[in-house]
């Protein structure tokens, strides 16, 4: 029996009266068809609704062949009469992206030619995958453009061409489309075929905003939020930004110069330990002493890969094998080994897999790391 699709006669219809048609177990809960629901089933890129059916909580909402199935954490009585409740905010949300997204996606597409070939309201962000490269200037303006739909607070019109009328109607879609076909309409902005949920009016849905973008299958995936998403996301970043101000003692508008002199001042410091930290090894290799196979192995305190390197690397023309440098705690070593005269890697290799390591290189220094104790390193260098 086909579900009667209250979403369908009213998108903003927030709680209903139903009959439990059947209940049975499933994985995760249990499956319940109801004769009628304001639940909207993934679908199109959207996700099912969530909420409650009494006092059982709807986790998730799918449809097979017209049926609505409500996955729930607790079973319900057949043929009972029950109230049913969706999330309101999470579905408003939504509602609020999925136009959103039909907006920028059709100014992109009147504008540059990029259509859309991929949609997803993910739990941090909507992305939409367009199948031609986009420019950072052409992704801004296609952003300002939806906004001025949304500013004009425009109808959002559904409707549902017969066949003929489909035939002459210039519209987006993904695929080919058979049967009845539902047409989302934003007047000067959108033709698409879509069987999701939108607001009725673009002004609801408050603020358009791309937070990032990326080349994707040589085209473009954009990430995008709006709405209360949006606000709630803008919300958060001016804390983070009011928090760097504070510790910087910088103006907002002014963190980017600030950090900029925090890393150039980083930079500086770090070429200045380096040098002083070049001069202090100088002074360790000229009393380095290799053992009688020629191998010399130390241990230093809070030396990092760089630091590593370059002091083996010191020390390995003394040596008439192989220089081993290491620090970390006891029990797991980061570690550089050098040589001037032998390739390294079969050496680093036969101690990667005595002290439980891993790494490697080229033939004159391999890097890596050790779940050792220092006694246990010592010990093996000993039979080198």
């Amino acid at each position: 029996m086909e579900t009667q699709k209250l979403y369908e006669e009213d998108v903003y219809k927030r709680t209903f009266r139903a009959q439990v048609l059947s209940c049975k177990p499933v994985k995760g809960g249990w499956q319940i068809v109801l004769d009628r629901t304001a639940f909207y089933p993934e679908g199109g890129g959207q996700p099912g609704d969530c909420g409650v059916l009494d006092r059982v909580n709807v986790l998730d909402t799918h449809e097979k062949e017209g049926t609505v199935l409500h996955l729930t954490d607790a079973p319900l009585p057949i043929g009972k009469r029950v109230t049913g409740g969706i999330n309101w905010p999470l579905r408003r949300s939504r509602m609020q992206e999925h136009t959103g997204e039909h907006i920028l996606s059709g100014v992109l597409h009147r504008f540059f030619g990029v259509n859309n070939v991929g949609f997803h309201m993910g739990s941090a962000c909507v992305t939409l995958d367009l199948d031609k490269p986009l420019t950072a200037d052409q992704i801004v303006l296609g952003e300002r453009l939806a906004n001025e739909a949304v500013y004009q607070d425009l109808p959002v019109q559904i409707t549902y061409p017969t066949a003929a009328e489909l035939k002459t109607l210039d519209y987006r879609s993904k695929k080919e489309l058979t049967g009845q076909v539902r047409i989302v309409t934003i007047p000067g902005y959108d033709v698409c075929a879509c069987c999701g949920t939108h607001v009725s009016h673009t002004g609801e849905i408050g603020l358009i905003k791309v937070i990032g973008w990326t080349h994707y299958k040589g085209g473009v995936r954009i990430s995008l939020l709006c709405g209360s998403r949006a606000l709630r996301d803008y919300g958060e970043c001016l804390h983070t930004i009011t928090t760097v101000s504070s510790m910087l003692s910088a103006k907002p508008k002014a963190i980017s110069d600030a950090v900029s002199r925090l890393l150039e001042e980083k930079e500086n410091l770090q070429h200045q330990m380096t040098a002083e930290q070049n001069s202090l090894f100088q002074v360790k290799a000229e009393t380095a002493k290799p053992n009688q196979n020629g191998i010399f192995c130390t241990f230093e305190t809070g030396l990092e890969p760089d630091g590593l390197r370059r002091f083996s690397t010191l020390l390995a023309p003394k040596c008439s094998k192989c220089a081993a440098v290491f620090s970390g705690t006891d029990g797991k070593y980061q570690y550089a080994v050098a040589s001037v005269r032998e390739d390294v890697r079969a050496f680093g290799k036969s101690m990667n897999a005595a002290l439980n390591g891993r790494g490697g290189g080229k033939s004159g220094l391999v890097q890596g790391s050790v779940q050792a104790s220092q006694q246990e390193i010592k010990d093996w260098f000993v039979k080198q």
